[in-house]
């Protein structure tokens, strides 16, 4: 503590002493370091100008400017002298030392001026300076020896005193080292000094980083980067990095393109490092003009084509050579390897060819010989090989290249009679290349395909009377085979039919009909007879011409069609008569009768017996009288050709009537008899005399009808239980006749051509009949039809080649289904009872009218009130010889109404004699 004191003590006596000095001397002194802060207090000016406190501000302490601003001002409350803005030693004084600044005070009140001096102090504010940041230095290589002095330029420091002491050092490096000389005449003076030979291919530049720094503390420094070029001698030989370069190429490259860029590096520089190219081929040598080199970049192009299957590798040698004195040169090799592109399609060849190819030709048997090659490479090279279409031929691969066409399926000339195969070959290669080869293997025929029919029945319809020679049909058989094996030959089939004639004999169908060879036509021998023949089933046989031959066969069933070609014949009485003309009396024609006096209308006197050769309505008879005309005391039973009374005989009728009665068929044109009946008047007593006398002469008195008629009656009753008994056989297998044609596919329903068929009934009866052919079968005249029913049984045709092929041209070639069995047969009596034209007398069906007893035909028939009831109906009729029976099956009731009773499917039969064929339709 005590040391303390005395030294405050000694710092108080000093500034006193100061003090006292200043104001003597007029004069204050203060120092500052440069860079003060603004506001530092630099001094007490008032307090060391002697003035009491307040004074300063009284009496106005100032600074007098003196021609640049004061970096220090006076503050006017406590009179100090403080940092006013930033003091910089080097922008006041520069380089001189010491520093100081002059300022003036000035008081008022008394005015007075002092001098005031300000010292300002160096800081270490300033760093070295290099005159640049970079200095270049070339030196050249090998002739600089080591030793060699290279003088540089040092830095300045605005610093003075040990702030401005300068010290310099070097970066490490082995060739230079840095000499630093200092003398009074010249100062310091700075060497750079090469210590090892420079080799400028080692190192063509050296980076070096010379640092100044100055005695500050702490010490600032300032840099500069030295950059020695070191100076090129012609000492290097251009230089390939690689002895050989192996370059792949595609052999579809263009001309032009650029196959490789050599260089050559030369270590020297200049002139002694620019490097010219040359090319020189070394395989092949024909080979000079594929490739190029651009002299000055090396660059290698293509000028030419390449083509891997002609050359696959190119050798090339490259010269490099430098423009030093003298020069110097290098060499190098470049192998072009060409790559394979797929530019070559697979070829095929056909080196044999074995056809054509029989039809029955083995699996497996070879019809051709291929080779395939592709000049391609690698996968490009390798080849597919298909064929097309993929059957019925396929490839067997023999050996590599080769291939064989085989058989793989059985072969049929009639489905395909030639085949354009195509052999397909296809490489391997991105994307494929694609060959083909065509073949045309046509198949030779073998007969293995019999002669076929369209249909296996033929069902002809032939009008009666026809012309010898007529054509009847055209018969065709398809054989697929070629040439003789499909050439047809036709005949008829000996033994293979005939028919069975009305007298009891058979014929063979030979002497008939007859079969054109080649066309297949059917013609007529000779003219038909109805009466004779109804039905002639026979066989026609088709054979090829081939080795062996073939053949197949088609029954014919030919139906002969009734014409009206023969007139009613009349039938002598029972027993015989001299009255009967039709049996050689002398009045052809004529009948006798005898009717008593006072007879009663509607008492029969005789029947007249007539018969029709020909059937159907030909054969269908009615009776009229034509003499006496007007109202006479008989008349004739429309259809039974009973004679009746008209009204009671009188006296006044005289003893004796002669009746013309005509027997008229319904054929077209009608054909028609006459009879003449003469009917004697007599008492009742010699009426039944004569016809107990003479139960056949033609006399029918009253007395003797009624026991005949109830025999005949019973017997036919009895056939026609025997009738009811068929019809329900017959409609039963029109039901199954029926469902098999509905449900069989439609291309088992043949069928002809041919319009709607008409089907006419009458009052007294019904009639049908079918028939391919449009006719209308319907008369007008006679009794009334009120019931005329239209149905059509036909089918369209099947459509298509086949339905052309079976009836080329006969418009009477029916394609129906087989014809029912030709023995179906009505009942025996009742055919006879119809033959005999007994007209159903014996029945004793009559109905009573106003004008007499009418004939009313017998017929069965059925109905229901069900939706599917059917109905069938036969029409029995005196003089008719075949009969028929129609079939509805559907909505027949009439009470059920709507469209849907309209439906209606209807099957006809026409039932004939033994021996004739019956035919039915669907």
């Amino acid at each position: 503590m005590a040391m303390c004191g005395v030294y405050r003590d000694a710092l108080i006596w000093v500034l006193l002493l100061q003090a006292s000095w200043a104001l003597v001397g007029g004069q204050v002194r203060y120092s500052v370091p440069e860079e003060a802060k603004a506001g530092t207090v630099v001094g007490r000016l008032a307090q060391d100008l002697g003035l009491e406190a307040g004074e300063a501000e009284a009496r106005r302490l100032r600074l007098v400017a003196q021609g640049r601003r004061a970096s220090v001002e006076v503050s006017g409350a406590s009179g100090a002298l403080v940092v006013s803005s930033r003091l910089d030693r080097e922008e006041l004084c520069g380089k001189s030392a010491p520093c100081a600044l002059r300022l003036e005070v000035l008081v008022e009140r008394p005015l007075r001026v002092f001098h005031v001096e300000l010292e300002v102090t160096d800081i270490n504010d300033n760093a070295p300076v290099f005159p640049a940041a970079r200095k270049n230095l070339s030196i050249a290589e090998l002739s600089t020896l080591p030793g060699s002095r290279f003088p540089l330029e040092g830095a300045s420091d605005a610093d003075v005193g040990a702030n401005a002491q300068l010290s310099y050092s070097l970066s490490p490096s082995e060739h230079f080292a840095l000499d630093l000389q200092k003398t009074e005449e010249e100062g310091e003076s700075l060497f750079l000094v090469l210590r090892k030979p420079l080799d400028r291919e080692t190192m063509p530049f050296h980076h070096l980083v010379l640092t100044a720094s100055d005695g500050g503390r702490p010490p600032l420094t300032d840099t500069v980067e030295l950059v020695i070029s070191v100076l090129d001698a012609n000492d290097n030989a251009p230089q390939f990095n690689q002895s050989v370069y192996k370059v792949q190429l595609p052999e579809n490259s263009e001309r032009g393109t650029i196959v490789f860029i050599v260089t050559a590096s030369d270590l020297d520089e200049g002139t002694n490092g620019n490097v010219s190219y040359s090319l020189q081929n070394l395989f092949p040598q024909d080979g000079r003009d594929v490739f190029g080199i651009d002299r000055n970049s090396g660059e290698i192009q293509l000028q030419g084509d390449l083509d891997f299957e002609d050359v696959g590798v190119y050798r090339l040698q490259v010269d490099a050579v430098d423009e030093g004195n003298p020069p110097l040169s290098g060499h190098c090799k470049v192998v072009v390897e060409v790559l394979d592109v797929n530019d070559n399609a697979p070829e095929v060849w056909v080196t044999s060819l074995s056809v054509p190819v029989p039809e029955d030709a083995a699996v497996g048997t070879v019809v051709a010989l291929l080779s395939v090659s592709d000049r391609d490479s690698g996968a490009n090279g390798r080849v597919r090989c298909s064929v097309w279409p993929a059957a019925p031929f396929g490839l067997v691969s023999t050996f590599a290249g080769s291939y064989s066409l085989v058989l793989r399926e059985a072969l049929d000339r009639e489905r395909v009679s030639e085949y354009e195969v195509e052999v397909r070959a296809e490489d391997g290669g991105a994307p494929p290349l694609r060959a083909s080869r065509g073949l045309r293997v046509p198949v030779s025929d073998v007969n293995d395909n019999a002669p076929a029919f369209a249909q296996a029945v033929y069902t002809v319809l032939a009008r009666e009377n026809n012309a010898a020679g007529a054509e009847l049909a055209r018969l065709w058989a398809r054989d697929p085979d070629e040439a003789g094996n499909g050439r047809v030959s036709y005949s008829v089939s000996e033994g293979g039919g005939g028919a069975s004639v009305s007298g009891g004999g058979w014929r063979p169908a030979s002497s008939y009909v007859s079969v054109d060879a080649e066309s297949g036509r059917l013609w007529a021998l000779q003219p038909l007879d109805y009466e004779e023949l109804q039905v002639l089933q026979f066989e026609v046989r088709a054979v090829d011409a081939g080795e062996p031959a073939l053949c197949g066969n088609a029954t014919v069933q030919l139906f002969v069609l009734d014409e009206n070609d023969n007139a009613p014949a009349l039938l002598p009485p029972v027993g015989g008569g001299p009255g009967v003309g039709a049996s050689g009396s002398a009045v052809p024609g004529a009948l006798w009768a005898w009717a008593s006096w006072g007879a009663p209308a509607g008492q029969v006197v005789a029947k007249i017996r007539a018969v029709d050769a020909d059937s159907g309505y030909n054969a269908w008879l009615r009776y009229e009288l034509w003499e006496p005309r007007g109202k006479g005391p008989f008349r004739v039973g429309l259809y039974s050709g009973e004679v009746s009374t008209a009204r009671a005989l009188e006296e006044a009728d005289g003893p004796r009537q002669r009746l013309v009665i005509v027997v008229r068929d319904h054929g077209e044109p009608a054909r028609s008899a006459t009879a003449t009946l003469s009917v004697s008047l007599v008492e009742g007593a010699e009426a039944a005399l004569a016809a107990a006398g003479s139960s056949g002469s033609g006399l029918r008195p009253a007395e003797g009808g009624a026991s005949a008629e109830s025999t005949t009656t019973t017997t036919t009753n009895v056939w026609l239980v025997v009738a009811i008994c068929a019809v329900s056989s017959l409609f039963l297998l029109a039901v199954v006749l029926y469902g098999a044609a509905r449900w069989a596919p439609r291309a088992a329903v043949l069928s002809g051509p041919g319009p709607a068929t008409l089907v006419c009934a009458s009052e007294v009866g019904s009639w049908s009949y079918s028939q391919r052919q449009s006719r209308s079968l319907c008369l007008a005249d006679g009794a009334g039809k009120s019931d005329l029913m239209v149905f059509s049984p036909n089918f369209p045709p099947p459509p298509g080649p086949a339905a052309k092929e079976t009836q080329p041209e006969a418009p009477t070639l029916l394609q129906t289904p087989k014809h029912p069995n030709p023995d179906w047969r009505y009942s025996a009596s009742l055919r006879a009872g119809m033959q005999s034209a007994v007209h159903m007398e014996e029945a004793g069906i009559l109905r009573g009218g106003p004008g007499g007893p009418d004939q009313q035909w017998p017929t069965v028939s059925s109905a229901t009130t069900e939706p599917e009831a059917g109905e069938v109906s036969p029409p029995v009729g005196a003089g008719v010889n075949s009969n028929s029976w129609t079939f509805k099956f559907g909505p027949g009731n009439p009470k059920q109404g709507g469209p849907e009773s309209k439906k209606q499917t209807q099957v006809s039969f026409l039932l004939r004699r033994k021996g004739e064929s019956s035919q039915y339709s669907q």
